[in-house]
């Protein structure tokens, strides 16, 4: 039975087991394909009620796969919005803790979809990318090049954090500031950390003012994770597509690729050969030029009640032709476009409401002012304003208090710039909650 057909009869349908042998492709509504997507992200459920706790916030990760890293801080750091996306205002601290409190931590940081925060789980299943990189293979070829080059002076690098660890590139004693910018303005001392980064003889062990700071896996990760078996690399490709198509519930060949960034060549055997052993279902999306393929544990809501601002670098709109296919909303990201090519501003988050993107928001944390800042706020075509700005308005005050500012203030430009105004002035921000600490600049 079509997941169509259980979400006539019931508040959520559920996607049944897919067979040994291939089935017929499962045909999906757009808008079906739209509500597995966004529950597979966690929009199908309420919010916690209070301030999420460790747990909750594991457990959220683990659904995702993975949280992006970015450096630009003009709202808050990247890593920190999806789960506020998700479970409202959290003690950012927590994030923190669970990625960087010792060996008992439960995520680590490698190249996942970008540079990611991912649980330590997840290790055994990169180890075939630490040894393409090892041996030349893999994005970072000109790393490679410069570690074959410059050997005696990495091996030397790897004895000081061996010696001298946790250390941050600036506090090697050779190389560490300044120096040739061999590597994207890099000192040699990074690129030689960060060659050993990628093909693992050295990981995070925490972050000072988001600066890298690395040691050894042994003396960080937890033991289970470093005396796990490493699985082969078809094994490897085959969980991290599980991983993937879990977490979108509906996707493209490309879409589960992309989640991980693995080859073409790599995902292709491995997408057939879940197919043949049921553990993926071939699908059709209404509108959706290519295949597409359902994971089992795929529901489709009948309505969704998600509020949420979701960033640039969030799962959901992260692989832009998929935001369009879902959504109709075509999207980029304003910080890597020219000023007089910004249509919508610098750091435009879209809104989520129900199972649409609404509107799109420029936002500004100004912290020395304590206000978050809206210098331009664009809403969607079919869109309601006064329904967009009434939830919006409440998002942005839990959002300033979240950061741990006072107010919100919207500017007129966009479209949805006045109406929002109106409705913001009348949601003061308020201090959150025991629990909910504001998230770190």
């Amino acid at each position: 039975m079509s997941p169509a057909s259980v979400a006539a009869r019931s508040r959520v349908a559920a996607v049944p087991e897919a067979r040994a042998t291939a089935p017929p492709a499962i045909r999906l509504s757009a808008a079906e394909a739209r509500r597995i997507a966004l529950a597979a992200q966690g929009f199908g459920e309420e919010r916690p009620s209070g301030p999420p706790d460790a747990r909750a916030l594991v457990a959220a990760i683990d659904r995702l796969g993975l949280l992006q890293i970015d450096s630009v801080n003009v709202l808050v750091r990247a890593h920190y919005l999806p789960l506020f996306s998700r479970l409202g205002p959290y003690d950012a601290a927590l994030l923190d803790q669970v990625a960087y409190a010792g060996r008992a931590r439960a995520l680590f940081e490698y190249w996942g979809h970008e540079a990611s925060l991912l649980p330590v789980a997840s290790h055994p299943l990169l180890r075939w990318r630490m040894a393409r990189a090892e041996a030349g293979r893999g994005l970072y070829g000109r790393l490679h090049k410069f570690a074959r080059l410059r050997r005696p002076f990495v091996q030397e690098v790897l004895a000081e954090v061996t010696d001298r660890g946790p250390i941050a590139a600036s506090e090697l004693s050779r190389g560490g500031r300044g120096g040739s910018g061999s590597w994207w303005a890099w000192s040699d001392g990074k690129a030689a950390l960060e060659w050993l980064f990628w093909v693992g003889r050295v990981t995070t062990a925490a972050r000072r003012r988001f600066e890298r700071v690395y040691d050894l896996p042994e003396r960080v990760l937890p033991e289970h994770v470093l005396a796990a078996a490493i699985p082969s690399e078809d094994e490897a490709h085959r969980a991290l597509l599980r991983h993937a198509a879990r977490a979108l519930g509906v996707a493209t060949a490309r879409d589960l690729r992309d989640y991980f960034r693995l080859d073409v060549v790599d995902t292709r055997p491995r997408l057939a050969e879940l197919v043949e052993a049921g553990e993926l279902s071939p699908a059709r999306v209404e509108g959706w030029t290519e295949p597409a393929y359902l994971h089992p544990s795929a529901r489709a809501p009948r309505h969704l009640k998600a509020r949420a601002l979701l960033s640039p670098f969030d799962p959901v709109v992260w692989e832009r032709q998929r935001a369009e296919r879902l959504f109709d909303f075509h999207y980029r990201i304003g910080i890597y476009t020219p000023a007089a090519d910004r249509a919508h501003g610098y750091y435009v988050l879209p809104f989520l409401l129900g199972d649409r993107l609404v509107a799109r928001v420029d936002l500004k944390a100004d912290r020395a002012a304590r206000v978050l800042r809206v210098p331009s706020a664009h809403l969607e075509p079919g869109a309601d304003a006064r329904r967009v700005a009434v939830a919006l308005a409440g998002e942005l005050a839990s959002m300033a208090a979240w950061l741990g500012l006072d107010a919100v203030e919207v500017a007129r430009r966009g479209g949805l710039g006045l109406v929002l105004r109106r409705a913001v002035a009348a949601r003061p921000v308020r201090a959150p909650a025991a629990g909910a600490a504001p998230a770190a600049g």
